[in-house]
């Protein structure tokens, strides 16, 4: 999960989902350079399901986008 503010909340992203762990990061989109975007990164294992409320909240440009999906194939995580 992502939000831009401190002061938005982020728990509507993921209503209604039963969920292992949660990776939120309170912070602008605008690169991958995020806290709990690495540790996601460094966590997601082989068989793992990443679920995100909307790709662009992942990422805001198409290069960041195919790259991140990338290296969680690459462990065999799906998207």
């Amino acid at each position: 999960m992502r939000v831009s503010t401190l002061g938005q909340n982020e728990q509507r992203q993921l209503e209604g989902r039963t969920l292992d762990r949660t990776f939120t990061d309170k912070a602008s989109g605008r690169d991958t350079v995020r806290p709990q975007l690495a540790e996601l990164m460094r966590f997601a294992r082989d068989g793992d399901t990443v679920v995100v409320h909307s790709m662009d909240w992942l990422a805001r440009n198409l290069d960041d986008l195919r790259s991140l999906v990338q290296a969680l194939t690459n462990k065999g995580s799906a998207c």
